[in-house]
């Protein structure tokens, strides 16, 4: 029995990385750059923090989106995007599509719901072509079994 296929996006998860340290470090910046104004309004070191905190939450809510995984075997496929993770028998998969122009792939579900596959990134170039590659042999693997 081969290993299972794992997908991750390589881009979005730096874009993300880079997005949520920006995030920290300018509120942080500014954060502490409003306890030295001058002027009549004058902000404390809970401020400082406060808006230091607030930048680190934000930088947290980007690194969500480093979450999304696909993990696929004989058996099904395993999604986990921003909040979510569902798995799915590969009998209840109709296609797995990722059209021109899409950003991401997606799985088109017998009872014609789709589900996206935000692991499968198109500015992922090549890796996400392998991947849907990979993704549709698996489906027909599933199909060609009794």
């Amino acid at each position: 029995m081969s290993p299972p296929l794992v997908v991750r996006p390589r881009r979005l998860a730096w874009m993300a990385w880079a997005m949520a340290l920006t995030l920290t470090g300018v509120f942080g910046l500014v954060g502490f750059a409003l306890t030295r104004s001058e002027g009549e309004l004058q902000f404390g070191l809970v401020d400082a923090v406060a808006m230091t905190g607030l930048g680190a939450l934000l930088g947290g809510c980007a690194l969500l989106l480093t979450r999304a995984r696909v993990v696929a075997g004989a058996d099904g496929v395993r999604v986990r995007n921003v909040l979510g993770d569902k798995g799915f028998p590969w009998g209840v998969v109709r296609e797995v599509r990722f059209p021109d122009g899409a950003s991401w792939a997606s799985l088109e579900l017998q009872d014609d719901e789709t589900v996206a596959l935000l692991a499968v990134q198109a500015n992922d170039g090549v890796r996400a072509q392998e991947a849907v590659r990979a993704l549709r042999a698996l489906l027909a693997e599933s199909r060609q079994r009794p």
